[in-house]
Formats: structure tokens, C-alpha cells, sequence
């Protein structure tokens, strides 16, 4: 039996879908603001870690949403790899105007520093 810390591993994450759960993590969460993204995190009893990710119309047209949201996900990916995530929290990235012209690199950079700040990386 698989516990919930080895299913982060086995699957690229699981996604935050509702609204209310969005709206728990940006009321209760803690937060961190980068100049690449804001990251907010708050427990749940899911026993698992799931990811939100979203893009206001701020950001630009849909090719550059879409692009803001690939950059993320991409430097999500490569962080869960090096990493040890809490595995009870709800973590949501939101987009930035500078998001966009950043590389993957550069966001991950942004995104670890934003994860240890609000305490979703276990030392």
C-alpha cells in the first residue's frame, strides 16, 4: 500500500478544480508574493498535495495565459523532483505580468523560495 507522500511521485500532481477550494486557500492560506508569482498554501484533509494554477486577464491573451500556466507547471514539475512536499496542503500558484517573459528556471527559483516561505517543503 502506498502511502500519500509516494503518490506525489508517482503522478504529476493532483489539481485543485473547485472554486471553493481556491477561495480557502487565498481567505485561510498562508501566503508568499514573488515578483514571478504568488504562492499560497493551507492544510487539507485529503492526506494528499494539490496543485491550483491561475492566470487573471491581467496577464494578457489566452496564448499568454496558456503560456504562464505551461511556465508553472514546468517549474512545478522540476521542483517535486529534488524536493519533499508537505503532503497535506492545497497549494495555488497565481500568475504574475512577469511570469510570462520568465523561463521555467527562473520561476522554480521564485516558486521554491515562495514554497519554503510558507512552509510546504520539508527540511
Amino acid at each position: 500500500m502506498l502511502k500519500g507522500q509516494d503518490l506525489i511521485f508517482l503522478q504529476k500532481y493532483i489539481s485543485l478544480k473547485e472554486n471553493k477550494d481556491f477561495q480557502r486557500a487565498y481567505y485561510r492560506g498562508k501566503s508568499c508574493a514573488k515578483p514571478a508569482l504568488v504562492v499560497y498554501c493551507v492544510k487539507n484533509r485529503a492526506g494528499v498535495c494539490r496543485v491550483g494554477i491561475t492566470t487573471g486577464k491581467k496577464i494578457g491573451n489566452a496564448v499568454e495565459r496558456n503560456r504562464s500556466r505551461r511556465i508553472i507547471r514546468a517549474a512545478f514539475q522540476s521542483i517535486i523532483k529534488d524536493n519533499q512536499l508537505r503532503t497535506n496542503c492545497d497549494l495555488v500558484f497565481v500568475a504574475r505580468g512577469k511570469t510570462k517573459y520568465l523561463k521555467s528556471h527562473q520561476v522554480a527559483q521564485a516558486m521554491l523560495e515562495g514554497l519554503k516561505e510558507v512552509g510546504a517543503i520539508r527540511s
